[in-house]
């Protein structure tokens, strides 16, 4: 493996096909790696694909893609042990022709998009494993390493999309080690069901899909969030907490998950279903502030790899998509002006992540995820005061609806205090904006 490629893409994920697909496209030779035994083949868990960013690389991916359902309707639920109170939000005009939001199963997903890269004319190389960089005399990334007799493959630039391990970069030295507060474990399970069942249960029809998204006792006191996602004959269960709060509480993550579909509130909508797939994997939940620098002397960064996820919103892989495209482009724009691929030309990529939502919407939400991290209440308290207030308010048993609210600010103001509740508001509000 001798040959001179423009570019070598580190990962066959959202981010990695991205970067590759639009260079490729651009005419130039690009090497994808993907340690997998083909791209998706480590990803069984069902995911939201956020159409935006694919129509930026694939405009027409919709005749062709490998998608689930169409999501008509969000909820929101905030969980104690017992009941919810939340929202939900239901418009047919998500029945449009071109769709904003599906479900998808990654495995496929990826596999399908892989191929349109290898259209365009990348020459993409499974089961092998990037082990390193190569640089020259002043440092510049200049290749990779693999696990392959002569592994040494040279290019003007390294894209590293290889996921929140960022393996590669972090062994070179060009990002931090992760740090357990700023990463989440997540396990997802796979339920299959006939579609009909699926139809009835969310009331559904054709390929419309319901999205569930849940905070509270379900993670046992610990930062973190629960989903259910509808496919087409299957749904897509799972939870996730940061690792840092996985190692001080000793729990396991699969008793979390066996808590939450136990839930009264889940426990109907996944019944009868027969669980097939089991994954854990993690999540960048760091936000803006643990970014790391994404560029530099013949390498960017994108999607994962970069800490590129909006926790706020559980956006992932239109990050991961608009990072990739947008690394793509400042190294196609930098081959056609004949620059050298130097940080201070790659730096562009930085301003192009800047000037997008990527960042832009990143550093809205900064100080979420420290606020989140520090203030577990969150998690505990509120979701029972918030279910008791409703449950005590439509309760029809003869008390005064005076009465009620008495007792209902008095258990906000007994759990949490005056002082406490006005400083929830603050931080909540500062987090927001």
């Amino acid at each position: 493996m001798t040959e001179h490629f423009d570019a070598i893409v580190v990962g066959a994920g959202p981010a990695g096909n991205s970067a590759a697909l639009v260079m490729a496209r651009a005419g130039l030779s690009v090497l994808q790696i993907e340690r997998g035994e083909y791209p998706g083949a480590k990803n069984v868990q069902g995911a939201i694909l956020y159409a935006n960013a694919v129509e930026q690389v694939i405009p027409d991916f919709r005749d062709s893609a490998p998608l689930e359902r169409h999501i008509i309707e969000q909820r929101m639920w905030m969980l104690d042990d017992h009941a919810y109170v939340g929202s939900h939000f239901r418009s047919d005009t998500f029945n449009e022709q071109r769709p904003n939001r599906y479900t998808i199963i990654r495995a496929q997903f990826d596999k399908w998009f892989s191929g349109k890269v290898k259209e365009a004319g990348a020459l993409l190389i499974c089961e092998t494993t990037v082990t390193g960089l190569l640089r020259d005399k002043k440092g510049k990334v200049i290749g990779v390493k693999v696990d392959r007799d002569d592994g040494e493959v040279t290019a003007d630039v390294v894209v590293l999309a290889d996921g929140v391990n960022a393996l590669v970069g972090s062994r070179a030295g060009l990002r931090p080690e992760l740090k357990p507060q700023e990463v989440a474990l997540g396990v997802k399970e796979t339920i299959f069901m006939p579609r009909e069942t699926i139809d009835a249960r969310f009331n559904l029809k054709g390929n419309e899909g319901v999205v569930i998204e849940a905070a509270g006792s379900i993670t046992a006191g610990m930062t973190g969030t629960g989903f259910l996602y509808t496919n087409g004959d299957s749904l897509s269960v799972g939870i996730g907490c940061l690792i840092s709060d996985f190692a001080k509480s000793q729990v396991r993550p699969y008793f979390l998950l066996e808590r939450f579909k136990q839930h009264p509130a889940i426990a109907p909508l996944i019944a009868g279903g027969e669980p097939k797939e089991y994954a854990a994997h993690m999540l960048p939940e760091g936000g803006y502030n643990a970014v790391p620098q994404v560029h530099g002397d013949g390498w960017v960064m994108a999607g994962d790899a970069a800490q590129l996820l909006n926790a706020m919103h559980r956006e992932g892989s239109n990050l991961a998509m608009t990072s990739g495209r947008l690394a793509a482009e400042t190294i196609v724009a930098a081959k056609k002006e004949g620059k050298p691929m130097t940080a201070a030309t790659l730096k562009a990529y930085r301003k192009a992540l800047e000037d997008s939502f990527v960042l832009r919407d990143l550093k809205k939400y900064r100080r979420l995820p420290k606020i989140l991290e520090t203030n577990k209440h969150f998690f505990t308290d509120y979701p029972r005061l918030l279910t008791n207030a409703a449950e005590t308010m439509l309760r029809v048993d003869g008390v005064p609806k005076r009465d009620k609210e008495r007792a209902i600010m008095g258990s906000f103001r007994s759990t949490r205090k005056l002082r406490g509740l006005m400083t929830d508001l603050v931080k909540l509000g500062r987090a927001w904006r």
